[in-house]
């Protein structure tokens, strides 16, 4: 039977609450922001910046319609799972084994350890395809970052780790900059942003689901949940987590927007198709001019560090917490092994395998796809059960609306992951 909370096994302060003392002051929403903002720019790392590149080369400004859409499904994930760490104290892991017992929290946690070391080994991929843009062979480039990588997430502190991944987020703008020196026209990206647009085009339909699943990854959920918990944060926070996790789910979506429009007003007239976002990058250059494929060559370079920095310590956070051992990036090697070593080891085996010649990457990439797309809904059921649990949530449990809404997000999700296997079995 799998173990149910008690009413006691929520956090109790032991000091009284004042609720005054968390006013949304521009202070106070800007010292909050942080964990909602780098798990939604977390997800958009090398494959969704080539997807993003691709739905633009292929379709023009045809999938923008559905990026508000993603938007309002990554606030709801984002946001409940906030609200979980601030209520409880616990982490998504923990929350998973208490309610659910340590069968099925084993089970989660294989898959995740599998879906974020494929993940991680395309982040280095797109590690050596952006530098390579800036002629740095990967032999060179790829054992640099890898260590950069390992000392940042080994320093042994979270507060640094999380303020030096906000500051490499900055670099995101790239995508600004470069959508406005395409010149698009701007009345037509607002039309195609408000009115959907479908396609029978098996591409497009690929595409557009593709463009969904690389919005919400599950590690996302255990990042999102894990940075609250790290930063203390507890029911008095939750007016400004709301405003992290909303304000970070809409700028991601924003830079996926900036990114579509760039490539969809520049290479899709040109009737240029690109495979990822290097070839997006490259493809720039004779159109627009050699600064478009700095800024896209740089934002990739961004988005794979920052994920690639994000993805072992979340998994390995994820696996101790579900197992009870010690973890946090503020622990040495003698008090948390166990959190230390699944980082090495995720960062290493990445690493290794990027540089090694004729290793299908490609493969790798669609294997954590698949994965990822079993393992999102199911952890979703999990979410929206645990939320909606009034033992565990109290008074913040999730009410009709927000079950509605997790519920059909969770709906959604499920069914264009069925549609994704259908066409990439049907060769699509």
């Amino acid at each position: 039977m799998p173990r149910r909370f008690k009413p006691d096994m929520r956090r109790h302060d032991p000091a009284p609450r004042d609720p005054g003392r968390r006013r949304l002051t521009l202070a106070a929403v800007l010292g909050a922001m942080g964990p909602g903002l780098l798990a939604a720019l977390a997800g958009n790392d090398a494959g969704g910046i080539a997807t993003y590149s691709s739905a633009g080369a292929q379709f023009g400004y045809g999938t923008l319609w559905i990026l508000p859409v993603m938007a309002v499904l990554l606030i709801v994930v984002q946001e409940t799972a906030a609200r979980c760490g601030c209520v409880t104290g616990k982490g998504f892991a923990s929350l998973i084994r208490e309610k659910y017992g340590v069968r099925k929290s084993s089970f989660a946690m294989m898959a995740l350890l599998i879906a974020n070391t494929a993940v991680t080994i395309s982040e280095f991929a797109g590690l050596a395809s952006g530098l390579a843009l800036f002629g740095v062979p990967k032999t060179i480039s790829i054992p640099l970052i890898g260590l950069i990588i390992w000392l940042l997430t080994m320093s042994g502190s979270f507060r640094r780790i999380e303020k030096i991944l906000l500051l490499v987020s900055c670099v995101f703008l790239t995508y600004v900059v470069a959508a406005f020196m395409v010149g698009p026209d701007w009345g037509e990206v607002a039309r195609a942003t408000i009115t959907p647009h479908v396609e029978s085009d098996p591409s497009y339909v690929s595409l557009l689901v593709a463009t969904i699943g690389t919005t919400i990854a599950p590690w996302m959920i255990f990042l999102a949940q894990n940075n609250v918990v790290d930063k203390n944060a507890n029911e008095d926070d939750l007016p400004l987590q709301r405003v992290d996790a909303v304000s970070g789910s809409v700028i991601a979506c924003a830079i996926a927007w900036f990114i579509v429009i760039a490539t969809g007003a520049v290479l899709f007239p040109a009737g240029i198709e690109v495979a990822d976002a290097a070839d997006a990058a490259l493809a720039l250059e004779p159109i627009v001019g050699p600064w478009s494929t700095i800024l896209f060559a740089a934002g990739l370079v961004a988005a794979s560090f920052l994920a690639a920095c994000v993805l072992p310590g979340v998994t390995s956070s994820a696996i101790c917490e579900a197992f009870g051992w010690e973890r946090g990036a503020d622990r040495t090697w003698e008090e948390a092994p166990a959190y230390r070593g699944i980082i090495t080891g995720i960062i290493l085996f990445s690493a290794l395998l990027v540089i090694l010649p004729g290793v299908n990457l490609f493969d790798i990439m669609m294997s954590a796809q698949v994965i990822n797309g079993v393992l999102l809904p199911i952890l979703l059921v999990f979410l929206v059960f645990i939320a909606g649990d009034k033992l565990i949530m109290g008074t913040h449990a999730n009410g009709r609306v927000w079950n509605a809404l997790t519920w059909a997000t969770i709906v959604l999700v499920t069914v264009l992951t069925v549609v994704m296997f259908v066409l990439q079995a049907l060769g699509f």
